[in-house]
């Protein structure tokens, strides 16, 4: 059990990240409505927030909320370098730092006191240093286990800080809305306010069977632990991804099949030198569709051998999209994504674990000689034939692997 007795989880998390980025280095920027993204919109200022807009929303709608939002195209490599940044001022705080995407991470300071002060002032000054040495707003929930601390800086958004006191921790969970907890979307929000269970407190009143016939096994015994805090999980560095995988809307409107093959392709093509770059290699490939009436699917395929080959993650995901493509035809698709599971470091499935057959560890030449490309010029300086002319995405920076 690694629950601590005190508040000493910090869990940092950058406000609205891109446009804040954006407004950083543009003052004419500062204090308007700023949508950062093409056809959907990838971040949102404050200032637009304020009229509605919402991430991942399509652009046009989000124009009709917020007629004066600015919107500029998006500058990933800068947001990868404001990322690095901080996250060096993380390091530079705790050597305990879990990061969790570009823009947020946990840290453990319970070892700190005396040589930095109390939770409380190291969050302080981290906010403070965030400010100076990046210029961008962070806000920063303080608690006791990993849980409540991403609570804490949801409520505190923006640009703030939340202490929970342990002895207060229920005082504070219980009126909180159930969308608060890890685990409840929108679908079990609704079931669970059809029985009448609309804050964390009712959950926590409720009978564990009722939640679980709601929610499921697994999501309903996971959100009556943590509407009581119960959430033993330590700050882990260095944990590697689970899946590798990108994803891309396409916009309302009729897309032949050719179309989103060539859109799937150019997925497979960034998740595999995703892959091999991590030197990790999977079996089971996901692909996840949404619908032009924003129903979703997933479907998946698990591989006889791990491998981080396009070609062979290319069948797998055909066979995928052909088993959906009447289900598209009838309802229309605006959102394509794919990722491989079940992975493993290439040099030990090189040795042959866990499997004894050979696999495509290493991807094809080609693909080698592609990646190399990539990585010397950037993603965009090599592509399929068939991205020509077509706008291929947008390749959203990730933490390394």
């Amino acid at each position: 059990m690694f629950v601590f007795m005190s508040a000493s989880i910090l869990h940092a998390d950058l406000d609205s990240f891109y446009a804040s980025v954006e407004q950083r280095d543009d003052r004419r920027l500062q204090g308007k409505p700023v949508l950062v993204g093409g056809g959907v919109v990838l971040a949102a200022s404050y200032e637009a927030k304020a009229f509605g807009v919402r991430t991942p929303m399509n652009l046009r709608q989000a124009r009709s909320l917020c007629p004066n939002a600015i919107v500029v195209p998006p500058r990933m490599e800068a947001y990868s370098e404001a990322s690095e940044k901080v996250f060096e001022i993380f390091r530079n705080t705790t050597p305990i730092v879990e990061g969790l995407s570009i823009d947020e991470a946990f840290l453990d300071v319970s070892g700190l006191r005396r040589i930095a002060g109390t939770p409380a002032a190291i969050a302080t000054e981290l906010r403070q240093t965030v400010a100076a040495d990046v210029g961008l707003n962070i806000t920063v929930g303080v608690a006791r286990t990993k849980f409540l601390a991403k609570v804490a800086s949801g409520v505190a958004k923006p640009d703030g800080l939340l202490i929970v006191d342990p002895e207060r921790e229920l005082e504070f969970l219980r009126p909180l809305p159930v969308e608060r907890l890890w685990g409840v979307g929108p679908k079990t929000a609704e079931r669970l306010h059809a029985s009448d269970i609309r804050t964390v407190g009712d959950v926590a009143d409720a009978d564990l069977d009722l939640l679980i016939s709601l929610a499921g096994v697994a999501a309903g015994r996971k959100v009556h632990s943590l509407a009581h805090n119960r959430d033993p999980r330590p700050v882990v560095v260095g944990r590697r991804r689970s899946s590798i995988g990108s994803q891309r809307a396409i916009g309302r409107g009729n897309h032949s099949r050719a179309d989103v093959t060539t859109t799937m392709f150019s997925i497979i093509d960034r998740v595999g030198h995703r892959l091999r770059k991590s030197r990790r290699v999977g079996r089971t490939v996901t692909m996840r569709f949404r619908f032009d009436d924003f129903a979703r699917a997933t479907r998946s395929h698990t591989l006889p051998q791990a491998t981080d080959d396009t070609t062979a993650l290319g069948r797998a995901a055909e066979g995928l999209l052909d088993g959906m493509w009447p289900t598209i035809e009838e309802r229309g698709l605006t959102l394509i994504g794919l990722s491989i599971g079940n992975l493993f470091d290439a040099d030990a499935v090189q040795l042959g674990l866990p499997f004894d057959e050979p696999t495509f560890a290493d991807g094809s030449a080609l693909h080698q000689a592609l990646d190399g490309v990539r990585d010397r010029f950037g993603a965009g300086a090599i592509g399929r034939g068939g991205d020509v002319g077509r706008d291929t995405g947008i390749s959203v920076p990730m933490l390394p692997d």
